[in-house]
């Protein structure tokens, strides 16, 4: 009875210690990420990498003329944190899933907008609306053997870079291009104009609220207010900068446009601040 209950209680240890044991390999297809600044963007590429392993690939394991995942497992992916351009296509910022139809002489390259396939989607599948865009690149002839499936984000410039796709001898090259140029013209105009308002508003209220020099925040709030254009809360301000200074008059006149504009504005709050401070600096004017 008692060598029978043992068998059953290492019996059962056995089980469970199998139940719970874990035997890791390496995957036949390895995920690969790559997070690759081009210009003033970020591009990202996830994909999965089979090996050739003696097998004859384009024409064979991946038939010429049909949609193919690009790699294996779940469907190549690529991602613009802004807008570029694919050959002469305009390409909006997003993440598509990178399909290819090899060929012989070029490859069909499409970005698809539907990412949640396993693999590409069959011809019931695939929508033509989802194709967000799809250009045609040649095939070039390596040398050198590729065993590996590799893509790269190379050739980086400025305004742009190349995707390369390379497997077994052949590889195929599909231009990016960024507007590098537009952003930076434009970040070079806004900086050279000097601050904006709001600029000028920010440190004028910072020195005021902190107690700085008075006089340099009532000639910040006076640019704000040359930039931008009188503003009931942006007066209120200047009215309290300019009591800070002593200019009580001045600052009960600023106060009063301050409350005319916020009236019109259908603002009830800053007319009784502006009543409150008024009738405070007349005392001291």
């Amino acid at each position: 009875m008692m060598k029978s209950f043992c068998l059953t209680v290492l019996s059962l240890f056995a089980a469970a210690t199998l139940s719970q044991a874990q035997i890791k390999t390496p995957a036949p297809s390895p995920v690969a990420k790559i997070n690759q600044e081009v210009g003033l963007i970020t591009m990202d590429l996830e994909y999965s990498r089979p090996s050739a392993k003696g097998r004859k690939i384009f024409g064979d394991l991946v038939p010429f003329g049909e949609l193919w995942r690009t790699g294996a497992n779940a469907s190549t992916k690529v991602s613009f944190s802004d807008d570029a351009q694919v050959s002469s296509v305009s390409l909006p910022k997003g993440t598509y899933a990178l399909y290819t139809i090899p060929d012989q002489k070029e490859w069909t390259i499409i970005f698809y907008k539907n990412t949640t396939f396993w693999g590409a989607p069959d011809a019931k599948e695939f929508k033509e609306e989802d194709v967000a865009g799809r250009v045609k690149v040649p095939v070039q002839a390596l040398s050198n053997k590729v065993e590996s499936f590799t893509m790269e984000i190379s050739n980086l410039r400025n305004d742009g870079a190349d995707l390369e796709i390379s497997w077994e001898n052949t590889k195929v090259v599909v231009p990016i291009t960024v507007n590098t140029d537009a952003k930076v013209m434009s970040d070079i105009t806004a900086t050279m104009a000097g601050p904006k308002a709001n600029d000028y508003y920010a440190a004028a209220r910072y020195y005021y609220e902190s107690k700085k020099d008075m006089k340099q925040a009532l000639a910040w709030v006076n640019s704000c207010l040359e930039k931008g254009g009188d503003k009931f809360w942006i007066l209120r301000l200047k009215a309290n900068i300019q009591a800070e200074l002593g200019q009580y008059k001045d600052a009960i006149a600023t106060a009063n446009k301050s409350t005319e504009l916020a009236k019109a504005d259908g603002n009830a709050d800053y007319p009784r601040m502006n009543e409150k401070s008024i009738a405070e600096w007349s005392k001291k004017k």
